[in-house]
């Protein structure tokens, strides 16, 4: 199995009812006995019914209750000896809330890794170099990823836009068009302001990328391509900055993808743009 099973559990629509926030609540708790468990223990233990543990692990993609076991298995032999969810208690000292920080940033980036396919990803850099521009969308904390977006693609052949303010976002969204490409990101998937975007953009038949934590997100369900950024966040951590640096790295990835298609072209940006940023330095 390619995704590790909590990064499953992240991207998939579980734990909406009562039933299966208890078996979420519980893997999260107890993954190694629920590892061993066989499906009437794990039952007994989550307080539900086995009826209701096998349609669980077919709804998170699993053919059956043994193969749901394996995986969880797997991962809890390879995931890092640090707490599960990085989550940080009141007696941690320094150090180990650092060693949860960094532990948190990995599983980040080992489970969007996972959750990546290539077909994807070689489906979002063609839709980047083929489009006349591209514009980068994001609010409050994933603007910084809009911006990073903007800020790297600008070193490509690519025409790309992109402003941290939302007025601006919106004006260049509803200037767009269906030869142009998008990429909206968004943690939640569900920001007002960001979902506006992304209708204007449908509305003008704008093929767009999402970069989101949730697949069931509405933003996600509107966008024509859905890359998702997972993350096991720590607590304290409203801004979801694990999540971020998942972002951040999809972006790298695309961006890396792009150049290696246009190799010359980006080079000779690069070579012009380095040369320009050098005749501004002092001896």
């Amino acid at each position: 199995m390619p995704q590790s099973i909590f990064a499953l559990l992240g991207n998939k629509k579980v734990g909406d009812n009562n039933t299966e926030a208890k078996i979420v609540t519980y893997l999260k708790e107890e993954p190694e006995k629920a590892a061993e468990a066989t499906i009437q223990t794990l039952a007994a233990a989550s307080h539900v019914s086995t009826a209701s543990i096998s349609r669980f692990v077919k709804k998170i993609g699993f053919d059956s209750f043994r193969d749901f076991s394996v995986a969880l298995s797997t991962y809890n032999q390879q995931k890092h000896p640090v707490d599960l969810f990085g989550e940080i208690d009141d007696q941690d000292n320094s150090a180990a809330i650092t060693k949860k920080v960094f532990s948190g940033a990995q599983n980040a980036l080992s489970m969007t890794r996972d959750a990546l396919s290539q077909q994807a990803l070689d489906q979002a850099v063609d839709w980047l170099i083929q489009a006349d521009r591209v514009g980068f969308f994001g609010i409050g904390g994933s603007s910084i990823a809009a911006f990073n977006a903007y800020h790297k693609f600008l070193r490509t052949p690519i025409d790309v836009i992109s402003h941290p303010d939302y007025d601006v976002q919106l004006m260049q969204a509803v200037k767009l068009d269906g030869t142009d490409t998008a990429v909206v990101i968004s943690h939640s998937g569900r920001n007002e302001d960001t979902l506006f975007i992304a209708r204007k953009l449908k509305e003008n038949g704008v093929p767009f990328i999402a970069i989101t934590s949730f697949s069931d997100a509405p933003l996600a369900q509107m966008a024509d391509l859905v890359l998702l950024s997972l993350a096991e966040e720590v607590n304290f951590r409203s801004e979801s900055m694990s999540s971020l640096i998942a972002q951040l790295t999809i972006i790298d990835t695309l961006f890396t993808l792009a150049g290696s298609k246009l190799p010359e072209q980006t080079q000779a940006v690069v070579d012009t743009m380095r040369d320009v940023i050098e005749g501004t330095r002092t001896e």
